[in-house]
């Protein structure tokens, strides 16, 4: 369970980028956070996920405050995550195994096991036959499959997509979409930033879905 209370952030000689926002979200839940270009919805997700601190206010995770954890605590909560971005943040210089292996041998998994949480993650994505491909070689599509893979074999509660979408066309957007779908329902939390709800949805997610619309670093409800 996620739940802001009266959250805000701030960036020194800026203005504020999020005021007084509070919701919660289930466990389990599929979460369009949607809004322009600087409505704060990226600030948003790395507050969920950890990758940055409130200015006021208290972010918690499954009853944990975020703000009061110790610096030890934090690499433990961001394991609950897997993060995809829009430019994806892949490793040019490694092959897609060794992409997907870096945050299994970061949280030191042993080998076999990565091995085979590894070709899983990739088999999920429709990349199992690329494991040795350089991922400068492939289309944006492919990417952000790859950037997936990589997101999910930590096997995270939680899953964020910051703009996924964002620089493909629309059969590969589709594509994509149809991937957190499908990890929504099997519990998998699915946190989604974009400008607009997909005009794509399946039918049996439209009554599930939970939407935050941001403007001008307000949540309108």
């Amino acid at each position: 369970m996620i739940k802001f209370d009266q959250v805000s952030k701030r960036y020194p000689g800026n203005s504020t980028t999020l005021s007084n926002i509070s919701f919660e979200i289930e466990s389990g839940k599929l979460v369009f956070v949607t809004g322009i270009s600087g409505a704060g919805k990226s600030t948003l997700l790395k507050l969920i996920a950890g990758l940055e601190q409130p200015s006021g206010g208290t972010v918690l995770i499954n009853n944990q405050n975020v703000s009061h954890l110790n610096a030890a605590a934090v690499p433990f909560l961001r394991r609950k995550f897997g993060l995809v971005f829009q430019d994806h943040k892949l490793l040019y210089d490694r092959n897609c195994y060794e992409n997907v292996a870096l945050p299994l041998y970061i949280n030191g998994v042993s080998a076999d096991e990565a091995a085979s949480r590894i070709r899983a993650a990739l088999d999920k994505v429709g990349l199992l036959n690329k494991e040795k491909v350089m991922p400068i070689t492939m289309s944006g599509g492919e990417q952000q499959r790859l950037a997936i893979a990589r997101a999910i074999v930590s096997r995270p509660d939680c899953l964020i997509a910051d703009e996924p979408t964002g620089n493909l066309d629309e059969g590969y957007a589709n594509n994509i979409m149809d991937l957190f779908y499908d990890f929504q329902r099997v519990g998998v939390t699915v946190i989604i930033a974009t400008h607009e709800i997909p005009q794509y949805l399946p039918e049996d997610l439209k009554a599930q879905m939970q939407i935050l619309h941001l403007n001008h670093g307000e949540l309108v409800l």
